[in-house]
């Protein structure tokens, strides 16, 4: 019998390998982009970094170091320069696959993070399984700008997995609905109308704001903003904005919300401060032809009749008023029950003018006169 080389015994004591199979290997080298593994061949195995991790830019002396032992994939036994190519991210696939499967099938919450945020939605990765939600799924309202969720952890549920077309769609919509209907029912639950609740103004139009109450939105329109006049909600009211507001009514799921407070009603002193026969100064609010609206403070409007302008005939009020002039005039009319105030200008101007002629009528005497007229006699 021959005896065998060094060379021929060594190789002999070294296991053999296959393409697909999975090994044990001990790092005995690692740089930012490769370790070098002993998984006890004759050749070393290179795990490079695009076979470490779907991740971009890893530097891999942050995750392995010499002595490490760590199961990797046979990528290529012979790379064609005598090295064996190995992966790591392969078989976390082929293992994240079940991990995905299996929380496809039970609807288990999941958490990472964004690694990438693409012009149609967002990717992360669960164990090397890329996973791919939708911009329609990211949120339950229109997101324009999705980077904002760059690098953040979020949470979502695979709505869809077909491991043979390398398809998994992430839904995080679905868990901000369910969310918001336990907020909405818990929220019902507890509000009634009469309620001063708190909540965050999340838009607003020209007609009205909408407030988030948490769980449900609710309707700050345009008219029950004050209890004065608002000619444009974008001036009084930004998003986040924080605020207490009245519930004034629920209908279903619908909420209308007020922030005419009673306790701050105008109308609650006015027989006092307007009662016929005051004179009061307010500013012209705005015009029709057949009067001007005159606001008192805010909250309180009284008409003046164009009839009652001038003692002069006035086709319609424009011709000799303008918005925002502030004007004297009387009240003549006061009725609480409809809150309406009837004001003249004519009633004031022809008071003053009694007034003046009455002076005008007191008889001058000369008391030295009378007296030598009676001595006279």
């Amino acid at each position: 019998m021959s005896e065998l080389t060094f060379e021929q015994m060594l190789e002999g004591s070294l296991r053999t390998i296959h393409t697909g199979e999975v090994v044990e290997g001990t790092v005995i080298d690692v740089k930012p982009e490769e370790i070098i593994l002993n998984i006890g061949y004759k050749s070393d195995g290179v795990l490079t970094r695009n076979e470490y991790t779907n991740e971009p830019n890893v530097d891999l002396t942050t995750v392995a170091k010499p002595g490490d032992t760590m199961e990797v994939k046979v990528l290529k036994v012979n790379d064609g320069e005598g090295q064996v190519l190995l992966t790591y991210k392969r078989l976390a696939a082929d293992r994240g696959n079940k991990r995905i499967e299996e929380a496809y099938e039970n609807r288990e919450v999941l958490t990472a993070k964004v690694s990438q945020v693409l012009d149609g939605g967002l990717s992360v990765v669960v164990e090397e399984v890329r996973i791919f939600i939708p911009a329609s799924l990211v949120s339950d309202t229109y997101e324009k700008d999705l980077n904002k969720y760059a690098g953040q952890e979020i949470q979502f549920v695979i709505s869809e997995y077909n491991p043979k077309r390398r398809r998994y769609i992430g839904d995080r919509k679905q868990l901000i609905l369910e969310e918001k209907a336990e907020m909405q029912k818990k929220l019902f639950e507890t509000i009634k109308i009469g309620d001063t609740v708190e909540g965050t103004v999340k838009n607003v139009t020209d007609f009205g704001a909408f407030i988030d109450l948490g769980g449900c939105d609710g309707l700050l329109h345009i008219s029950e903003m004050s209890w004065g006049r608002v000619e444009n909600p974008k001036k009084v009211f930004k998003v986040g904005d924080v605020m207490k507001v009245l519930i004034k009514d629920i209908s279903g799921t619908k909420i209308a919300l007020s922030l005419k407070f009673e306790d701050q009603n105008p109308w609650k002193n006015a027989a006092d401060k307007y009662a016929v026969g005051t004179v009061v100064t307010g500013k012209v609010a705005r015009m029709t032809d057949f009067g001007a609206f005159i606001e008192l403070e805010p909250g309180i409007d009284a008409l003046l009749h164009v009839s009652q302008i001038s003692k002069e005939h006035i086709d319609k009020p424009s011709d000799v008023l303008k918005g925002g002039q502030e004007l004297t005039a009387k009240v003549v009319d006061f009725n609480e029950a409809d809150k309406k105030i009837s004001l003249s200008i004519k009633a004031m101007l022809s008071e003053a003018r009694a007034e003046k002629a009455a002076d005008e009528d007191v008889v001058s005497v000369d008391i030295d006169a009378v007296i030598a007229g009676e001595d006279a006699e």
